[in-house]
C-alpha cells in the first residue's frame, strides 16, 4: 500500500467551516469564512431573487445540467493523446503518462469517467483538482480531489501550493507538480471562477419560473373551455353531461370528437391568456441566459428545430470553436504544466483529437478523403494507412500506403503554344 497523502507537521483538528452540512439544508453553504462570497452575500440583504443558487444544485435545471453535461461528456469521449512534435506527429506510448489519459488514469476509473468528473468540477466551481502520485519519477495514478476540500496559495516566493484537507480532518500540504489544477477563467491566476456563481441570478430566476409553472400544473384551472346555459340544466341532463364528458370525450383517443349539448346549450373554448405566453416567454429567455454563460448554442438546447438538417455541420463547428476550443487548451497546457518536464516540453506535447466531432455524414468523409488523398487534382495530404487509421480500419501492408499518393486527373499549367495553320 502506498501512502499519498503526508501529513503535515502540525495537523488541524478541524476543517475548514461550513455554514451547511447538507447540500440540500435550508441555509445557504459557503466553503469557509474566508470564502468572498459570504461578504457578497451578507451585503446583498435580499438572497439572490429566490435561493442562493451554488455547485450541484444548480444542476437540477434542466438549462444548466444540458449544457453541463454536453460539455463535460463531449470532453470526457474525445481522445487526448500525447504527441511528438517533429515531422512523424507519432503519440508517445512509451512516455509514462500517455498512459494515464488514453487507458487507465486510477485503479477504479476511464479515462472518460476522470475526465467527465474533471470538466464538471470545472464548469460548476471554477475550479478541478487531482492529486498526481509519483513513484520513482513517473506518474502512476491520478486522484480526484474534493474541491470543497482543497485550498490553493501562491506563496511569497511565487510557488504554488495545495492545503488538502482529509477525511478525518488532518490537513496535507502538496506541491505543484503533486496537484493537476484545472481552472476557468480567473482574475488572480490561482483560483478559476465559478460560472454558476456568477450566472447565479439567472440560474435563480430559471428556478423559479420552472416552479411556477409546476404550481400553475400542480393548483391552476386547467379546463380547455366551458359549457354556458341561458337557464339552469336539469338534473338528468347535467348527469347526462358529467357522464359523456367523462367517457366520450376524455383522453387522447376523442381528441377532436363532436360534442352533443342538451337545452340549448352552447361550447366556449378558452384561450391562452397573455400572462400564458409570457410566462412561456420568460422560461425561453432563461434557458438562453443560462446556455450563454456556459457558451452553448442555443439549439443544442434542443430549442431550434429549424436549426437541424443542412445547418447541423456548421452547429457543430460554432459549438467546436466557441464552445469547447478553450477548455481543449486549457486541459492540454495544464497536463503539460503538472505531468511533463521542460524537456518534455520541448519534444512532446498534449492534443486532443477534435475531428471526432467533426465527421460528418458518410458521403462528407468520402469526399473529403478523396480530396485529402489527391483526387480532382488536389495536392494529397493524406495517405491510405492514415485514412485507415481515422476509420478503424486495420493498416495496408504496402510501403505505397504510407506514401502521398499522386495526384489524378491533373489539369496542366504551362500554356502551350499557339498552333499556326
Amino acid at each position: 500500500m502506498f501512502n499519498f497523502f503526508r501529513r503535515s507537521p502540525e495537523p488541524v483538528a478541524e476543517s475548514r467551516p461550513q455554514a451547511s452540512a447538507q447540500d440540500d439544508a435550508p441555509g445557504v453553504k459557503f466553503s469557509g469564512l474566508d470564502d468572498p462570497a459570504l461578504l457578497e452575500y451578507i451585503r446583498g440583504g435580499d438572497p439572490a431573487v429566490g435561493q442562493y443558487v451554488r455547485g450541484m444544485k444548480a444542476l437540477r435545471n434542466m438549462a444548466v445540467l444540458r449544457c453541463v453535461s454536453l460539455i463535460s461528456e463531449s470532453i470526457g469521449m474525445l481522445p487526448l493523446s500525447l504527441i511528438r512534435r517533429d515531422e512523424t506527429k507519432a503519440p508517445a506510448k512509451e512516455h509514462p503518462a500517455y498512459r494515464l489519459l488514453r487507458t487507465r488514469p486510477n485503479g477504479w476509473q476511464t479515462p472518460y469517467e476522470f475526465k467527465s468528473q474533471m470538466q464538471l468540477s470545472a464548469l460548476i466551481n471554477g475550479n478541478a483538482y487531482a492529486r498526481v502520485v509519483w513513484s520513482r519519477g513517473r506518474p502512476i495514478a491520478l486522484v480526484p480531489l474534493d474541491f470543497d476540500a482543497v485550498d490553493p496559495k501562491l506563496t511569497d516566493d511565487w510557488r504554488m501550493v495545495y492545503r488538502y484537507t482529509r477525511k478525518d480532518g488532518n490537513q496535507v500540504e502538496l506541491q505543484a507538480h503533486e496537484v493537476f489544477h484545472l481552472r476557468d477563467l480567473t482574475p488572480d491566476g490561482i483560483q478559476g471562477l465559478s460560472r454558476v456563481r456568477l450566472a447565479r441570478e439567472a440560474i435563480a430566476l430559471a428556478q423559479q419560473t420552472e416552479r411556477a409553472a409546476a404550481r400553475l400544473f400542480r393548483t391552476g384551472v386547467m379546463a380547455g373551455g366551458a359549457l354556458e346555459h341561458p337557464k339552469t340544466l336539469s338534473d338528468a341532463a347535467y348527469r347526462r353531461l358529467k357522464e359523456s364528458l367523462r367517457e366520450e370525450h376524455s383522453g387522447a383517443e376523442n381528441a377532436g370528437k363532436w360534442m352533443l349539448v342538451e337545452e340549448g346549450a352552447t361550447a366556449k373554448k378558452f384561450t391562452d391568456s397573455a400572462a400564458d405566453s409570457q410566462q412561456i416567454e420568460n422560461r425561453n429567455h432563461q434557458i438562453e441566459e443560462v446556455a450563454r454563460s456556459f457558451g452553448v448554442p442555443r439549439p443544442l438546447l434542443m430549442m431550434d428545430d429549424t436549426s437541424w438538417g443542412s445547418g447541423i455541420e456548421q452547429l457543430n463547428i460554432f459549438f467546436l470553436q466557441y464552445g469547447l476550443q478553450h477548455w481543449f487548451t486549457a486541459w492540454e497546457e495544464a497536463l503539460a504544466r503538472v505531468l511533463l518536464t521542460e524537456d518534455d516540453q520541448d519534444e512532446l506535447h498534449w492534443k486532443f483529437n477534435e475531428r471526432a466531432l467533426l465527421r460528418g455524414t458518410l458521403k462528407d468523409q468520402s469526399e473529403a478523403f478523396a480530396k485529402g488523398m489527391g483526387a480532382g487534382g488536389h495536392a494529397p495530404w493524406y495517405t491510405q494507412n492514415e485514412v485507415r487509421d481515422w476509420q478503424d480500419l486495420p493498416r495496408v501492408d504496402d510501403p505505397t500506403a504510407d506514401k502521398l499518393p499522386p495526384r489524378s486527373n491533373q489539369k496542366e499549367t504551362k500554356n502551350e503554344p499557339a498552333q499556326t495553320a
